[in-house]
């Protein structure tokens, strides 16, 4: 695809810069009237070349079908990009462009710088925003087209969608640095959000069947973070329903273990937020989403792990999951008293992941501690003297309580 530099800049009010815009002025409704043509006719050609393959079965037709839609799909991405060259970029130049298009030409900027650092993700985000675009177009200005288009466009951005987390995840497994680490985790939440918001919905609309039943719920407490300012919490809440969700639409794109690393970062999110909020309303908060960032960690993606680095890393999960699988048999009898034992559970689980490194996490070692303690799973152990002849109380020494276990 032919890449051209383009920038923004404003003219000095000239005489001959004044004329110079008029003139364009003129010219641009021709060339977005041609341009619009081009665009429908590439359009027209790669959505009968995709129903063509769509509608085949024999492979030997399929291998031609197939060379077909390549073509004809990127002669239609290439229309779409001239119609931004020739068309929106001058319009806003000349000031005359809407604020979607202002939009459009930002966004386009951004993925075009991504050309010189990350070719692949640029790839995958030019094709994205591309037809992405055109959608838009056709919602508005196509309706006979709409129903075609959009079982094509919904088959397209499942394909880019998934190559892109999938660059990620090889990303993830080269030799970088935290900083670069955090920027791709950041990344794929960013990924898997546009997909679950802007293509998802329009698959159930396609479908119309049983196909998504499993996500319906999950999608609609994503749907809850879609309105309004979101805080830390939420962004840590929306996030670890993203990750569920991706365990169902990208099982193979995001890769058990790269869900996992996910997972982990997003537990430390939790931790950082419990230790540094000063307002106990939000300290609890942050706390029972940890528990909950913890379940879905440990149950949900671990209970499906196969290959262990190591035994002993197997072995202590296994031991794991048989106290759960006992706390759960309590569930229907006594419902408060399997809350706090599965509390106890998680909350001893990392206990023990957390004290590897107490320098790092001294802050919430004491918090799970007094945790504990209140859980009446820890005691505290009278073993600082006063002057006075006294005895007081020092959290940080709170040993287990077996009995209490």
């Amino acid at each position: 695809m032919e890449e051209r530099s383009l920038r923004i800049y404003n003219s000095d009010k000239t005489f001959f810069s004044k004329i110079t815009s008029t003139i364009s002025k003129l010219l641009i409704p021709t060339k977005i009237g041609l341009n619009s043509m081009i665009i429908s006719l590439k359009r027209n050609n790669v959505l009968k070349a995709y129903e063509n393959l769509s509608n085949t079965e024999e492979q030997s037709k399929k291998d031609i079908l197939t060379k077909k839609l390549d073509d004809s799909y990127a002669l239609y991405l290439e229309s779409i990009d001239k119609y931004i060259m020739d068309s929106i970029y001058k319009k806003v130049r000349n000031d005359t462009a809407s604020e979607f298009e202002k939009e459009a030409l930002s966004q386009y900027y951004m993925i075009t710088h991504l050309k010189e650092t990350g070719y692949t993700e640029y790839k995958y985000k030019k094709q994205i925003y591309l037809i992405s675009l055109d959608y838009q177009t056709v919602l508005e200005e196509k309706p006979k087209v709409i129903e075609r288009y959009k079982k094509f466009y919904t088959s397209e951005a499942e394909i880019l969608y998934k190559g892109l987390l999938k660059h990620f995840s090889i990303r993830l497994a080269d030799n970088i640095s935290d900083g670069e680490k955090q920027e791709i985790y950041n990344k794929i939440f960013k990924t898997l959000e546009e997909y679950i918001s802007n293509i998802l919905p329009i698959k159930f609309e396609i479908e119309k069947n049983d196909t998504y039943k499993e996500i319906l719920k999950e999608f609609d407490n994503f749907d809850r973070f879609t309105v309004g300012k979101l805080d830390q919490n939420d962004v840590i809440e929306k996030n670890m329903i993203l990750l569920g969700l991706s365990r169902k639409l990208f099982t193979h794109s995001l890769p058990l273990v790269v869900a996992e690393q996910c997972y982990i970062k997003l537990i430390k999110d939790a931790r950082s937020l419990i230790v540094d909020t000063k307002v106990a309303r939000k300290q609890e908060k942050a706390y029972a989403l940890l528990i909950n960032i913890m379940e879905e960690y440990n149950v949900k993606l671990l209970s499906t792990k196969i290959y262990w680095e190591k035994p002993a890393q197997r072995e202590e999960y296994k031991k794991f999951w048989n106290e759960y699988k006992q706390i759960e048999k309590i569930k229907d009898s006594n419902y408060d008293e399997y809350i706090k034992q599965k509390e106890i559970l998680f909350v001893k689980t990392d206990l023990e992941k957390v004290l590897t490194n107490e320098n790092k996490y001294f802050k919430i070692i004491k918090f799970y501690k007094n945790r504990l303690v209140e859980l009446g799973v820890m005691r505290n152990l009278y073993n600082s003297y006063t002057s006075e002849g006294n005895y007081k109380k020092v959290a940080t020494k709170a040993k287990i309580d077996k009995k209490a276990v």
